[in-house]
């Protein structure tokens, strides 16, 4: 159809780099159990509020006029504050000048890493299965992603096949630990063979640290940066997000030695000039808790889990207590369903039943293969957030009981 100028009407052209990209699965079950009134445990977002201490910090910073920008690489006193947590805790020497940016939640922390550090055409390694978010941020950065499996039960790796994915074009490891969606928390010796292949191959590892302060059963967090060699080759990240019940504030940050940080910077400053100055106030007084507050929210989480684990066994799924972080993969093979009726041709069984918890259970759960490139494999499970209070998580375990009878 013409217009009045005589032109004809021509659809604009449009780049196709976000044409492999699909909806965040674990958003969109968020939004599927608001729906239905389904209590969600597919977002990894709790039900209770941060520390009262850093509510009040918040609060007083909004008060007092800290409400402007920042640096854009973090207030001097967030990064002090980070510096001395990260040398502490982390055991990585830093230099709050030179060697943190202060981000936008983990998820920009990682796309600045990999947009300011690689190029368009370099690989990257990332151990299967994996948090949503990587792979598209390696598409935007123009970034090959290679797979190597964990392997179940432990979800352990093999050094042979990290190797054997390497080739000339390979300049990152990405590692997550503790991990999400497993609840693998990486050894020493496993971290020991990733600095390896790092150093043998000349690698960066960027390393998704945000559930650091999560772990259990006699197990410890270590970070790969922290190891010999390692000091000049990752960039850690972590954020405020899990560790403080603060997920929707959207602080995180990168740790990384100084020639990579200048870099990190540039991006950052472009693509968020910097993160919540307000927030950045209350993770001063987050990051200075002592270490009881941690010890406390460690054994509060482990009760969470076991209420969760209780109640999905009852229920017929199969799973393990998760080592770390606050999910659990569960297999929901003998689970009693009709999946003839819930389960359209087109569908992946997972999603299917994902949806059917969801509307006839009233529990919201993520499917398993949406942390598998592909979907290949993960068909049989879904991931459960027990980042709820005990009340929820038994009200969790009561309506699981609905599945004893097929429904």
């Amino acid at each position: 159809m013409g217009t009045s100028s005589g032109l004809s009407r021509v659809a604009p052209r449009i780049g196709g780099r976000t044409d492999p990209f699909v909806e965040s699965v674990i958003r969109e079950m968020t939004r599927v159990a608001a729906s239905v009134g389904a209590i969600n445990l597919s977002q990894g977002v709790p039900d209770f509020d941060p520390p009262p201490e850093v509510l009040e910090a918040a609060i007083d910073a909004l008060r007092s006029g800290r409400n402007q920008y920042s640096f854009s690489f973090g207030s001097p006193e967030f990064r002090a504050a980070i510096a001395q947590k990260t040398a502490r805790y982390n055991r990585i020497p830093c230099d709050p000048e030179t060697d943190v940016t202060v981000t936008c939640g983990v998820s920009e922390a990682l796309i600045s890493a990999l947009l300011a550090l690689g190029e368009p055409g370099d690989e990257i390694i990332i151990l299967e299965p994996w948090f949503e978010i990587y792979v598209p941020d390696c598409i935007i950065a123009g970034i090959t992603p290679r797979f190597v499996p964990m392997h179940e039960p432990d979800y352990t790796f093999e050094l042979a096949q990290l190797r054997a994915a390497c080739n000339k074009n390979t300049r990152f490891i990405l590692v997550n630990t503790p991990h999400n969606p497993t609840g693998k928390v990486f050894t020493r010796e496993e971290l020991s063979d990733i600095a390896t292949l790092c150093q043998e191959q000349n690698l960066i590892a960027i390393v998704d640290e945000i559930y650091e302060h999560l772990y259990y059963d006699g197990n410890r967090h270590i970070s790969l940066g922290s190891l010999p060699g390692m000091e000049d080759r990752t960039v850690t990240i972590s954020g405020l997000g899990k560790s403080y019940s603060a997920t929707g504030w959207r602080v995180g940050w990168a740790v990384a030695a100084a020639p990579l940080t200048a870099r990190i910077r540039r991006v950052h400053d472009y693509l968020t000039v910097c993160a919540p100055h307000p927030f950045q106030a209350a993770g001063v007084v987050a990051l200075n808790l002592p270490d009881s507050y941690y010890e406390q929210m460690r054994a509060e989480f482990a009760v969470r889990r076991q209420i969760l684990l209780d109640g999905l066994r009852a229920a017929g799924f199969k799973c393990a207590p998760p080592q770390g972080a606050y999910y659990v993969m569960a297999d929901f093979s003998a689970v009693p369903w009709d999946k003839a009726r819930h389960c359209r041709p087109e569908q992946r069984v997972d999603r299917a039943f994902a949806e059917f918890l969801a509307r006839e259970v009233g529990v919201a759960a993520v499917p398993g293969s949406s942390f598998y490139q592909g979907g290949r494999l993960g068909e049989s499970r879904l991931r459960f957030n027990f980042a709820k209070t005990d009340e929820t998580l038994r009200e969790v375990a009561r309506r699981l009981q609905r599945l004893s009878g097929g429904c």
